[in-house]
C-alpha cells in the first residue's frame, strides 16, 4: 500500500492536516513533539469513475484505491544528530513512499513557532538540510564500508565510489539526492535508499487572513520545485467532522470545487507518477494504483500474487469507452475489448480482466 509521510517542523499543523485528510483523531496541542509515535490512517482515494464501473458490472461493493497517511513527529534543527525526536523521525520517514511536507503559512499568537517567527522558506530549508545531513551520514558510512574493495580496484567498487563522491558533494550543499545530475545512474551504483530521493509534495497550511497567507504561499511557491498545495488545515479538519450531506452543503457554500483530500491525493499521484486502473470481477468493483510503466503481468501480481505466474492474457478497455457503451458485454460484442499480453503497459483508466490458468 502506498504510504505518504506527513512531515514538518513542530506546530506547523501536521496533526491537524492528518485529521483533515483522514478523520484520524490525532492529538493536537500547542507544544513541540505532541506526536511521538506516528499516527497512521488508511483512506480511500476519491474517484467518481469507480461508481460507474460498479454499476456497469452490477457490483454492490466498491473498493477504492487507498493511501496510508503517516503523521510523523516534528523535526527540529539537529535532528540528523538525534536532537528532539530526530531518530524516530528519520526512522519513520524511511518507511514511506512520498513525503507531504507541511509548511506553516499563517500567524496565530496562540500557536507558538519553534523558530520564533513565521518564515516558510526558512522552515523548508531547515527540514531539507536535516534530511540531507542524515543522507550524508549514510553516504559516508557506505564509503567506509567499501574502502577495502576499492583497494582491489574492483570495477563495481570504483563505480560506486565515484557515485558516492558525487552524492557527498551534492548533499554537502544541502541539495536533495533527487536533484543530482544523472540521478538514476548515480543512485543505482550505490546500495542506498536516501531520504532526500523521495518525492515531496509541499502543503502550505494557510490561515483565515487570506492576504497575509497569500504572501507566505507566494514566497514558498517561488522557493521550491513543483507546485504547492494550499489549504486551511483547520477548516478541512472541521469539515471532516461533519456528516456527508452537511459537508457537501458547506463546501458548496464556500465555493470549493474539490476537497482538501482530493487535491492532496492528486498531488501525491503526480509526484509518484501513478496511474489508476479498474477491475470488476468477483463480488466487487475495485480501483488500483500502479506506477506508470506497470505491465499487465505486474498489475495482475498486484491483484493476486498467483496471477502473474499463471498469467495468460489481459482483456481491457479504456474507462471512457466502456462508460459510453454501458456494459462489458456490449463492449465485447462491438469488438472494443482488446486482448493484450503480459508486457502490455497499463494506461490511466484501463478497465482490466485478467485471464490466468487454474
Amino acid at each position: 500500500m502506498l504510504q505518504v509521510g506527513i512531515v514538518g517542523l513542530p506546530n506547523v499543523g501536521k496533526s491537524t492536516v492528518f485529521n483533515a485528510l483522514c478523520q484520524g483523531g490525532a492529538k493536537v496541542s500547542n507544544y513541540a513533539f505532541c506526536t511521538v509515535e506516528p499516527n497512521r490512517a488508511v483512506v480511500g482515494v476519491p474517484d467518481a469513475r469507480l461508481e460507474a464501473v460498479a454499476r456497469i458490472f452490477e457490483q454492490a461493493q466498491m473498493v477504492p484505491a487507498s493511501i496510508q497517511f503517516v503523521d510523523i513527529a516534528g523535526l527540529v534543527r539537529g535532528a540528523s544528530k538525534g536532537e528532539g525526536l530526530g531518530n524516530q523521525f528519520l526512522a519513520a520517514i524511511r518507511e514511506v513512499d512520498a513525503v507531504l511536507h507541511v509548511v506553516r503559512c499563517f500567524k496565530d499568537d496562540q500557536v507558538s513557532h519553534v523558530e520564533g517567527t513565521i518564515d516558510p522558506v526558512r522552515d523548508v530549508e531547515i527540514v531539507e538540510a536535516e534530511l540531507a545531513l542524515a543522507d550524508l551520514g549514510a553516504v559516508e558510512r557506505r564509503q567506509e564500508k567499501i574502502a577495502s574493495a576499492l583497494k582491489g580496484r574492483l570495477a563495481a567498487a570504483v563505480r560506486e565510489a565515484q557515485a558516492l563522491s558525487a552524492l557527498s558533494a551534492h548533499l554537502q550543499s544541502s541539495r536533495p539526492a533527487r536533484t543530482i545530475a544523472n540521478r538514476e545512474e548515480t543512485l543505482s551504483a550505490c546500495e542506498l535508499f536516501l531520504l532526500t530521493d523521495k518525492p515531496v509534495i509541499y502543503l502550505a497550511n494557510v490561515g483565515e487572513e487570506e492576504g497575509q497567507s497569500a504572501l507566505y504561499v507566494d514566497r514558498l511557491s517561488a522557493s521550491v520545485p513543483g507546485s504547492v498545495v494550499s489549504l486551511s488545515a483547520r477548516l478541512q479538519a472541521d469539515l471532516a467532522e461533519l456528516e456527508d450531506a452537511e459537508r457537501a452543503d458547506f463546501v458548496a457554500e464556500l465555493g470549493l470545487t474539490t476537497s482538501g483530500l482530493e487535491r492532496v491525493i492528486r498531488a501525491c499521484y503526480e509526484a509518484l507518477d501513478l496511474v489508476t486502473f479498474f477491475t470488476g470481477v468477483g463480488a466487487e468493483a475495485r480501483a488500483w494504483a500502479a506506477p506508470r510503466g506497470t505491465t499487465a503481468a505486474q498489475a495482475a501480481a498486484g491483484i493476486h500474487s498467483d496471477m502473474e505466474r499463471r498469467f495468460i492474457r489481459a482483456e481491457l478497455i479504456a474507462y471512457e469507452m466502456l462508460a459510453e457503451l454501458g456494459s462489458w458485454q456490449d463492449a465485447h460484442r462491438t469488438g472494443k475489448v482488446r486482448t493484450e499480453g503480459r508486457d502490455y503497459v497499463i494506461q490511466e483508466g484501463d478497465v482490466l480482466l485478467v485471464r490466468f490458468s487454474a
